[in-house]
Order: C-alpha cells, then structure tokens, then sequence
C-alpha cells in the first residue's frame, strides 16, 4: 500500500495529540510534586499549596482535559507497540516504552483510593489519611509511591530530552533544564518521607489514625470496597498492555504467507520488507544498525538514506517528511528511512554514520559525498619562515591568530565556508550552499578582496610587530569535486577533494611565480563574469593533468569589477 495523504495526516495528528497529551500530563505532575515538596513544612503548608496548585485540575474543565490526555496518551503507546513492525528498539526507547506501560498499574492504587473513592464513594482525601495507608496500614503502598513517583518523572525526562534534542536552542539551556528535574523529585520525595515519619510519630496516639480515618469517611466497607476498584484497574492495565502483543502476533502470523517485497542494502544484503514497515524498522528487525536520534518520529533527518532503486514507486514526500528534508535541503533521491513505508523491491543506501548525532542532522543534504561543481579557494601565507625568527612562540601564535581571524571574517561576509586549515594558510569553498554554484566564483573574487583589505587593516594595526608587512597568495579555481563530510566519525569537516583542489592549490603557489596577490583560472574568471580585457591569458602544468591549466595573473582586485 502507498503512503497515502489520508494515512500521513493520520500520523501528524497522532504525533501532535501525542505531545500535546505529554505536556497537559507533565503540567499536572508539576503542579502535584511542588505541592509534595511543601510537607517539608508541615502539613498545613502542604496542604494549602495542593488547593492552590490543583485546583485547575479539580475543576470539570481541568478532569476532562486530564483523564482525555491520560486516555490520548496511553492509547497511542498501545497503538504504536501494534503498528511498529519491529522491536528492535534503541535502549532509550525501550526505556521510554516500558516505563510508560508501568505508569497505569503503578498508579492505580494512588488513583481510585484518592479521586475515584472521591467522586464515587464521597470520602475526603488528605495528607494524613493518605500517609495512615501507605505507611501504617499498607506499608507496600508507600514503596509503590515511591517508585511510581520515580518512573512517572523519568519517564517525562527521557520524553521531553528526546523532543527536544533537535533543537537548535536547547543545548546552551540542558543544564538548567537537567537541575530542574533532579531538584523537584528529590524535593517531593523529602517531603514525602519527612511526612511519612511524621504521620508514624503521632500514629503512637490511637484516637489520631481513627480519628483522620473518620473525617476522610474512610470505613471497613469503603475500604473494601476501594480494593475491589484496585484490583479490577490492575486487570484492566495487565490485559491492556498485552492486547497490542497480542495483535502482532495475530498480524505476522497471517503475513507469513505472503512473499514480501525486498530491500536490497548497500552492505549487500536483502532483506523482506513486512507489509507497512518503514525501511528503519525492516534494517533494526534485521539487525543492522542505522542512525535515528528522534526515533523515528522524522524530525532529526539523522536516518536519511539514498534511494538507488525504486524511487519511482514510492510516493512523494510529505508532512514532517518533507518539512525535514527541505530543511536540509536535500538532494534528489534523499528519503528518510523512517517515514517510507516501501510496497515493492527498493536499494537504499544510508547517507550518516550508524552512530550520528543529533548535530549531524542539521548537515544540509548533498554534503555526504557528491560530485559537483564548487569554487574552491587557497590562501597561503607568504614568507611565514622567516615570521619565527627572533620571536617567541606565543608571538607567531598571535599573529597567525589573528590573521586567521581576519581570513574568517572575510569569508564570512562573502559566503565563503572555512574548510581546511593548512598551516600558514587555509582552503575555503564557495557555492557550498549555493542553489546555484556558478554564484560561487563572483563571491570568491569578494572574498578575496575582502580578505586583501582585512590584510591591509591587519598590517595596520601589527606595524610595530612586523619586520615587513604581511603577505598572501590567492588561488581561485572552479570545477567539479567530490564534496562532503570527511575525516574521522566524531571529527568530521565538510571538504572537497579531487582534481579541482589540487589545481587550485597548484594555482595559489604560482602568485610567487608571477609575484602577484591573486590567480583565477579561466573557468572561474567565465563563470563570474569578469571583464579582464588586456589581462594575459597564462598557462601552466599541473601534476596529475594532460592538459595545462589556464588562468590570470592579477597584481590587485581594486580595479577588477565582481
């Protein structure tokens, strides 16, 4: 079956009520723990501030909108274990799901002995009658508390750290964000405990446990009859966190006979696509990793993948799919392989590393490795030797630091992408972002009379330090390379390599021959559109190359219109 509109609308939707259920119920859970937190007080403080925080939530209103976010969220785990077509989860997954389906059973008590036993047998519920319970009466209510308080905020933690990952302004604010959700459990749980030990030291009283137990009308029957509710709610959970288990089962067991369609993997295995599986599913069922920092959920591009065969059958992107991708600005063929759901054969080929991070999904597609066209440009400073002799190595440290921050700059301003640091100099790419790389030799000759004027200013400033102004070489050169993220996995830089760089770099170490600042070959001098009448057309070799490259010699770029 294609991924229909209808079906991809379903997702969004699903995905949004998902979130949205997540932050009704994480905002509850606030409000509950602050008004924990006050028992180090006393009870009486505690007490005030749970009517002040939860009364939003004992309106109509706020019990709708909490038990329909219960409902949204829950189901939607249930459904999600059903239609995922295979288990293989990263561990931060499995920590989420299994925390989430122990949630409801590890709540169940807390629930129907406080608002359910309210709402349907009339009694009152406050603090002391609840620590009589889980402290005098049911000890092992009280570790249940605990644990569930522990799971409940755990799992919001991974929930919300998982959402927001991907966001470009959440690294700077993760420590504050990491303080808030270990102080407020560890605060709660204080609480909990400093009113527990004082329910225990007033307990040695015997009219104070009737006595709270009368003015919560809290009876034998009642009680009874609480316990029943317990029990039928522990069932309901057992049965319903199986029903979606079971399902699968039902579902493989029928897709057995069907012949699927196959997934051929650049590692050169084939493997059978389940009828609605994603091809991140199929690869994780099959035991191959492959990168998703979101999960799945199509908002990190982390799992981008090449389509080599097959493309033409599947549908077209859309939703979170296409958002994600033009964000990236992704290159023809680029899908992401948690999103299509493949009905026929299909050859993809993945485009990140197994072990990507969230970073690596903000790489704009079309730099894991391309031919293309790209203007490449070498700086190269002249006479950096000599610049050590008689100065100490913090000064050379300084000056070079401060000439490459001026280089920089200029690249910055010009749209030019700092590459490769060589030394005394440096490689940078124009047109890396480019719709249109031709632009990219018009704003390298840019760059290159900003980076002359930069120098200029520098040699300013520096001419009490400087034996002799300082010096560069330009080479300017525009052809295809390959283009992308090299080097090693957790140091990667977006680079260029191939004949273009090397006749570049070939280009900028004849600035000394012809003792000039800049040299542009002709393909470079075309593509911006320089008038250069009366300028020499020169020739040289290059290592590696038949044919000689041409270029222009230019002693300044003042004159010389970009």
């Amino acid at each position: 079956m294609n991924w229909t509109y209808r079906t991809w609308s379903a997702q969004l939707w699903r995905g949004r009520l998902r979130l949205a259920s997540a932050l009704v119920m994480l905002t509850f859970v606030v409000c509950h723990l602050t008004a924990h937190s006050f028992l180090l007080v006393s009870f009486e403080a505690a007490e005030s501030a749970l009517k002040v925080l939860m009364y939003p939530w004992g309106t109509l209103a706020g019990t709708s909108l909490l038990v329909a976010a219960f409902l949204v969220h829950y189901s939607n785990a249930l459904w999600s274990i059903y239609i995922r077509r295979s288990l293989r989860l990263s561990r931060w997954e499995w920590t989420q799901l299994s925390l989430g389906l122990c949630i409801p059973a590890l709540l169940t008590a807390h629930v129907v002995g406080t608002r359910i036993a309210q709402s349907v047998l009339g009694t009152e519920t406050y603090y002391s009658t609840i620590f009589i319970a889980q402290w005098l009466v049911s000890p092992w209510l009280g570790v249940v508390q605990v644990i569930a308080v522990i799971t409940v905020w755990t799992h919001a933690c991974v929930g919300m750290h998982y959402w927001l990952r991907t966001k470009r302004w959440y690294p700077p604010w993760r420590p504050l964000f990491l303080s808030f959700g270990l102080i407020l459990p560890t605060l709660a749980l204080a609480g909990y405990i400093t009113g527990g030990n004082q329910v225990l030291r007033e307990a040695k009283d015997p009219d104070f446990v009737k006595s709270s137990l009368e003015d919560s009308n809290l009876t034998e029957q009642t009680i009874a009859e609480i316990n029943r509710m317990a029990y039928v709610g522990w069932g309901l959970c057992f049965g319903l966190s199986l029903l979606p288990f079971a399902g699968r089962g039902i579902r493989n067991w029928r897709y057995r006979r069907r012949r699927p369609p196959m997934l051929a993997h650049a590692n050169g295995r084939r493997l059978p696509i389940r009828p609605g599986a994603t091809v991140l599913e199929t690869l994780r069922a099959n035991g191959i990793a492959h990168a998703a920092v979101c999960g799945g959920r199509g908002r990190c591009t982390t799992c981008r993948i090449l389509v080599t065969q097959g493309l033409d059958r599947l549908s077209e992107p859309t939703g979170s799919e296409a958002k994600a991708l033009a964000r990236i600005g992704a290159s023809p063929g680029m899908r992401l392989a948690c999103q299509i759901r493949p009905s026929a054969d299909i050859s993809v080929m993945p485009l990140l590393a197994a072990d990507a991070g969230a970073a690596d999904g903000t790489v704009r597609g079309g730099l894991e490795g391309s031919e293309r066209l790209i203007t490449i440009v070498f700086v190269d400073m002249r006479g950096s030797t000599s610049l050590g002799e008689a100065r100490l190595p913090y000064d050379v440290l300084f000056i070079l630091n401060q000439f490459f921050f001026e280089m920089t700059r200029a690249l910055a301003d010009t749209n030019g992408h700092y590459s490769q640091f060589t030394g005394d100099g440096l490689m940078a790419l124009y047109g890396l972002y480019a719709t249109d790389p031709a632009t990219g030799p018009a704003d390298a000759l840019r760059g290159a009379r900003a980076m002359l004027q930069r120098l200029e200013q520098l040699n300013y400033q520096l001419r009490g330090d400087l034996r002799e102004p300082l010096r560069i070489g330009i080479g300017i050169h525009f052809s295809e390379a390959i283009v992308g993220a090299m080097g090693p996995p957790r140091s990667q830089i977006i680079t260029a390599i191939g004949d273009t760089v090397n006749t570049c770099a070939r280009l900028e170490s004849l600035t000394k021959d012809y003792d000039c600042a800049v040299i542009v070959s002709r393909q470079a001098a075309e593509a911006a559109g320089l008038a250069l009448q009366g300028q020499k057309l020169h020739q040289a070799p290059v290592k590696g190359r038949r044919e000689p490259v041409e270029f222009y010699a230019l002693r300044s770029l003042a004159d010389v219109p970009v």
